[in-house]
């Protein structure tokens, strides 16, 4: 059976330090699966949050998520410091992709616990419909 392979690009856009959260953690003790989902959106909300953005307002237009892909790699746990690094993919004229690498320093050494892919798009809520990326938001990502 095929399975997801999510390379990162080169660009990296930034970092951020996110701790694992007692609420994070699943029956088996470790992080679940929805938690790194919602890990790598607070690191897209911190990005967006360094430019005055949110996912209602990045520079004039709403953002939504059309996909989503994660590759798992090693659990994590309490206690446990992630650090989530932000990379810009391909831009179009309407969305754009955002590639997330988490990994946790434990004992001295480094452990990759996903990779994650989301695509964002342009939205209009008001009229309920796509809309074009602002040049202002382009050029972050593509700096």
């Amino acid at each position: 059976m095929p399975r997801i392979r999510i390379n990162l690009p080169e660009q990296r856009l930034d970092s951020f330090i996110i701790p694992v959260r007692i609420t994070d953690l699943n029956y088996g003790n470790h992080v679940s699966n929805n938690a790194i989902v919602e890990i790598i959106h607070e690191a897209r909300f911190k990005f967006f949050q360094e430019f005055g953005f949110t996912e209602l307002n990045a520079g004039g237009i709403a953002l939504i998520m059309s996909d989503l892909s994660v590759e798992f790699k090693n659990e994590c746990f309490y206690g446990d410091l992630l650090e989530v690094e932000l990379y810009a993919g391909e831009i179009s004229r309407v969305g754009f992709e955002l590639f997330y690498k988490i990994f946790s320093k434990r004992n001295g050494n480094i452990i990759l616990i996903a990779l994650a892919k989301t695509t964002m798009v342009g939205f209009d809520y008001e009229d309920k419909k796509v809309k074009a990326l602002p040049a202002l938001l382009k050029n972050i990502l593509a700096s």
